[in-house]
């Protein structure tokens, strides 16, 4: 048994807790605490557990509410009805004087979101073997429910399959998990038992980030790649790092594109920094274009030391645009992409239960531009040809008042030019966007160039076309309903579908959703946007979001949560927007143009 169970350990020899009186033991062997009549302690947890075994699985419930462990309290906030159903829910209030987590992990929503992650990661790791289950990130560093700091005390939200012999309670296991297993989750959790030097790199290398990413825009960049990032992955379904002696390259910056950060912690960075306006990634198949692409995608996100991407900062709104084959478009302003319809239909005003690939590409860049997106990312591989280009031959063949579409690349500079909003696009089949380009990246074998002057001398001159924001829609909170039968009805299906209420949306195509925590985040904030009357008093959508994102900053990601005891991780504005257009019973109840100054 460790010392520190043995009444003279840090933490169990008597000195006071948060309430004033002695730490005693928990287990029995720690010394007996007063009996009290009725008292709900870690003592009569254990010995109900043990009374219950071979008892109905439904006893189970009895056990709901606030359990004493004299350092921490354990709240059972939900019992599954029988093994087969979702785990159980447990939160657990650690306070801050137990916790002793120091205040420069947590002074600011930057490394307080860091430091909680880095707990939860170790949490993990403890519970390795364990019935006891935590939500943990992957590479990127989200806010999220599982862990959460509130003025130096420690929350943490576990679920934990209940053990049974087919309907009937294994009490003994149950008591191992909930009495010795989660104390010792508490014991790891605490700031002295921590590897301090680990907690507070991994805080220090989230803040540079953040850092970086704040100074963008002062910049006038979109993107910055830091000279030794790892941008490859492993593989096609792992999001680690590529390993092996000489596989990566490492990223280093041309010298036209070289530039100088001052971070916090790691001081003068340099590496490639990507320019405001219309900037092209080309080069050969296989050489890093899409690679670098979805590094930029991810960006948005900070990651996890020795990732390799650490490093890689994108603007916060940066949004992936592709097309969508079959979704749903309902009133979205598309006039600027598709006119003159042969079906006559009002392009301004466009709506349909299963879009082709030009038009719900057309309709993504309008939502994302809504939702309030000033930077674009474009990879061809995953775009409709019609609406991305039109050459000479066919525009001769096909005459302009005949073509309902009006390409991107004769939009991408006055979108650029009128509206300041930046693309960044993955070019492998075409030169017809050389004509518009401000900066041209070739990729050779994962090596960054800058082509811009050789792409330049092969632009040919040509007229661009004009381009309108989309108007604003007002939604109809009626019709975001997240109940179903009279119950709220919330959950994922891997990555790939929200079941929200009634319906069940495809969010396979919002490549910016990175965690599946985050999938169910999204559910939250749209029932938060129609229950919480962010979408009443006819605010537009962009102004309802804009609404949502005040109440986050300053509830953070529980503000979301409102009686789910489930898993989640704080989203976009940009993917919530997405999701929220992909609901099939969305309805719009009028659209707002944009004036002049909008």
């Amino acid at each position: 048994m460790s010392e520190r169970y043995g009444g003279q350990g840090r933490r169990y020899g008597g000195r006071p807790d948060h309430r004033g009186r002695a730490q005693q033991g928990r287990r029995n062997d720690r010394g007996p605490r007063p009996e009290i009549r009725g008292r709900r302690d870690d003592a009569r947890l254990s010995a109900e557990l043990r009374d219950m075994s071979g008892a109905s699985y439904g006893r189970y419930k009895s056990l709901q509410g606030d359990w004493d462990f004299g350092d921490f309290t354990l709240t059972i906030d939900k019992v599954q009805s029988d093994p087969f159903a979702p785990p159980s829910r447990l939160s657990v209030l650690i306070p801050a004087d137990v916790a002793e987590l120091p205040e420069t992990a947590w002074h600011s929503p930057v490394r307080r979101r860091a430091t909680a992650d880095f707990l939860a990661r170790r949490a993990f790791r403890t519970l390795k073997g364990s019935r006891l289950r935590i939500d943990v990130g992957g590479q990127e560093v989200i806010d999220r429910a599982s862990v959460q700091i509130e003025e130096g005390d420690l929350r943490l939200r576990l679920g934990i399959e209940m053990p049974g012999h087919g309907r009937r309670i294994d009490g003994r296991t149950a008591e191992h998990e909930l009495c010795e297993r989660l104390p010792d989750l508490v014991d790891a959790l605490c700031w002295p038992e921590l590897d301090t030097r680990a907690a507070v790199a991994f805080a220090d290398t989230v803040e540079d980030t953040a850092a970086l990413r704040d100074q963008l825009s002062a910049l006038g960049l979109v993107a910055f790649v830091a000279d030794g990032s790892v941008l490859p992955r492993r593989s096609g379904v792992s999001d680690l790092p590529m390993d092996g002696e000489g596989k990566a390259v490492p990223f280093t910056a041309p010298d036209s594109l070289r530039v100088t950060v001052d971070l916090p912690h790691r001081g003068e960075v340099e590496g490639m920094g990507v320019p405001e306006g219309i900037t092209l990634i080309v080069g050969g198949g296989f050489h890093g274009k899409s690679t670098l692409l979805h590094a930029l995608e991810r960006g948005v996100y900070d990651h996890v030391p020795g990732d390799g991407r650490e490093l890689v900062a994108t603007r916060p709104d940066a949004v992936k645009i592709r097309a969508e084959e079959g979704r749903r478009v309902e009133r979205t302003d598309v006039g600027s992409f598709v006119r003159n319809l042969p079906t006559g239909a009002d392009t301004g005003d466009f709506s349909t239960d299963n879009a082709s690939g030009s038009t719900s590409q057309a309709a993504n860049i309008s939502e994302a531009l809504e939702a309030g997106s000033t930077t674009l990312l474009v990879d061809e591989d995953t775009t409709a040809t019609n609406l991305m280009i039109r050459d000479a031959r066919m525009q001769k063949l096909v005459h302009g008042d005949r073509e309902p579409l009006t390409p991107f690349v004769d939009l991408v500079r006055p979108l650029h030019r009128d509206h300041g909003v930046s693309t960044v696009l993955v070019m492998g089949g075409s030169g017809d966007y050389f004509d518009v380009a401000d900066t041209v990246i070739m990729l050779d074998g994962y090596r960054p160039y800058d082509v811009t002057e050789r792409a330049r001398r092969l632009a040919a001159e040509r007229v661009d076309a004009d381009f309108t924001l989309p108007a604003h829609r007002v939604v109809d909170p009626r019709s975001v309903n997240a109940t179903a039968r009279g119950r709220a009805r919330l959950k994922r299906r891997d990555m790939d579908v929200l079941t929200f209420g009634e319906n069940d949306i495809d969010v396979r195509s919002l490549a910016q959703l990175v965690d599946p925590g985050q999938i169910i985040g999204v559910g939250l904030a749209m029932r938060l946007l129609a229950e919480g009357g962010l979408l009443d008093a006819g605010r537009t959508l962009a102004e309802a979001l804009d609404a949502l994102d005040e109440r986050l900053a300053t509830g953070g990601v529980t503000a979301l949560g409102r009686g789910y005891l489930g898993d989640y991780a704080l989203p976009r504005r940009f993917e919530i927007a997405a999701t929220l257009n992909r609901l099939r019973s969305l309805r719009i109840t009028r659209l707002e143009r944009p004036t002049e100054h909008d």
